[in-house]
């Protein structure tokens, strides 16, 4: 298992954070891995929406399964996530009021396949890559919600 945790504070109320990290059409705005939604269910997002992405890491394209199974509005969202090879991933977005902004905690862990074999090789190839990642997203979250306030 990896564990990836990047934290930001926003200059926008924590519904206006919601709105955008939840709402599936956004994803190419600030996640810097996504490259395409496959499908996504319609409506507010509650526990059991569902939505499919296809992300890129190290010169590879992987599809992701997403099942969203705790809903706490602007406050907390836990998906769970299946890729290829029995792959899985949990991550959650924690929002919290802070002087009129947001403080956004993000937190995803991934268990690579085949067990200990699985996760030893997913270190060497992947590296820091994925809290890079996470933190690039997180600033380019803070720039896109910060121009549209």
């Amino acid at each position: 298992m990896s564990q990836v945790t990047a934290s930001i504070t926003l200059d926008a109320p924590p519904e206006r954070v919601w709105e955008m990290v939840m709402d599936p059409s956004c994803l190419a705005t600030w996640v810097t891995i996504h490259r395409r939604l496959l499908r996504a269910d319609g409506g507010p997002p509650n526990v059991g929406y569902r939505m499919d992405q296809s992300i890129h890491l190290r010169g590879v394209t992987l599809d992701v399964h997403w099942e969203l199974v705790e809903c706490d509005p602007c406050r907390r969202a836990v998906w769970q996530g299946r890729g290829p090879a029995r792959s899985r991933a949990h991550t959650e977005y924690l929002l919290k009021a802070l002087d009129g902004g947001t403080r956004f905690d993000y937190r995803n862990e991934f268990h690579a396949p085949l067990g200990p074999v699985g996760a030893i090789v997913s270190r060497a190839v992947v590296g820091g890559i994925p809290q890079r990642e996470a933190n690039r997203s997180l600033e380019r979250l803070k720039e896109q919600i910060e121009q549209r306030m």
